[in-house]
């Protein structure tokens, strides 16, 4: 893969709890460098893929510790962005006995919200094979419109542009009905990733008629994720299911951003951008390798603790699916 993914949005502190007292309540919190485009960032370069991270960090500590654990992992920071007008964004992650997690953010204000369109440089769009965003960048009006400008931007310069729903709802303003902000962003977006919970909140008017809305957009695939329940993919002229891996969860915090990571190292590889997206749905075997890599780097992150940490190699993920072939 000669050309790079280039994630947008934000990278912040996870502090996952460890231990508890006799009230059920965590004894402490370890910090660990996540936030899920940085994540997917991550999770590319893990994989062997050339990633970039685009992004803004408050010029403090957790600022700091951020932008080191992206370029340990081999993730490009040219784009990245600092300032001192706000401190990086806090989340504090609490585990279930099955890994669910439950996040408590300390974000607004935080660095990442203050990013702007001039604050994109155009050689990483040039550069760009891939840009990928999330909902969590669209949570201020502001930044909603940095993010479309940026997919504009990529969409222009040929790159495929990509878009994992990631809702929060923790993150919105209660006065704030995020579908009339997504769904802009959505439509101009070539893939589109969901949770099956996500699809069912996106699909107020039913499954086909979010489709249409879809398909009526730039859309030409989208993925939903369930678990480890089986996925499911659509295309305008095709849909399907695939089966997925189910393994003992430790900590499901990045396994979405890691499915993504994966799928979007294989598209990019497949070169699947305009056209050849439309082409490789109707390449099955294609698509269905990569639906499948892409689900056991997420099935390998749920075995393990963390954000960035949990990221598996491709020498894993490959070792993964003989084991569970």
């Amino acid at each position: 893969m000669s050309r790079t993914i280039l994630c947008f949005g934000e990278a912040l502190i996870d502090f996952h709890s460890e231990g508890g007292d006799e009230f059920g309540f965590p004894r402490s919190f370890v910090p660990y460098a996540g936030g899920a485009p940085a994540n997917v960032a991550v999770a590319v370069a893990r994989l062997g893929g050339a990633a970039a991270f685009a992004g803004m960090l408050g010029k403090d500590l957790f600022g700091d510790f951020l932008l080191d654990s992206l370029q340990r992992a081999g993730v490009d920071t040219h784009a990245v962005a600092r300032t001192g007008e706000a401190n990086t964004a806090l989340a504090f992650v609490a585990l279930d006995a099955q890994g669910e997690r439950s996040f408590s953010f300390y974000r607004p204000p935080s660095a990442d919200l203050l990013f702007r369109a001039e604050h994109f440089s155009d050689d990483c769009f040039r550069e760009a094979a891939v840009f990928h965003v999330c909902s969590n960048s669209m949570t201020d009006p502001q930044l909603a419109e940095t993010t479309r400008e940026g997919m504009r931007r990529a969409r222009a310069a040929g790159a495929l542009v990509s878009f994992d729903l990631n809702l929060r709802p923790a993150l919105w303003p209660r006065e704030v009905e995020p579908r009339a902000l997504l769904w802009p962003a959505l439509e101009l977006a070539d893939v589109v990733k969901l949770s099956a919970e996500e699809f069912s909140w996106l699909a107020v008017d039913g499954e086909e008629a979010t489709l249409e809305r879809l398909w009526a957009g730039h859309v030409r695939l989208l993925v939903v994720t369930d678990g480890a329940n089986p996925l499911r993919w659509f295309h305008p002229d095709a849909d399907g299911e695939l089966p997925v891996y189910a393994v003992p969860a430790v900590d499901t915090t990045a396994a979405g951003d890691a499915f993504v990571g994966g799928l979007l190292c294989k598209l990019a590889g497949l070169d699947a951008s305009g056209d050849r997206l439309d082409r490789l749905v109707t390449e099955l075997p294609r698509l269905h390798a990569a639906l499948r890599f892409a689900a056991a780097c997420g099935a390998l992150t749920v075995t393990r603790q963390g954000s960035f940490a949990a990221m598996p190699d491709e020498a894993e993920v490959l070792s993964f699916m003989e084991t569970y072939a």
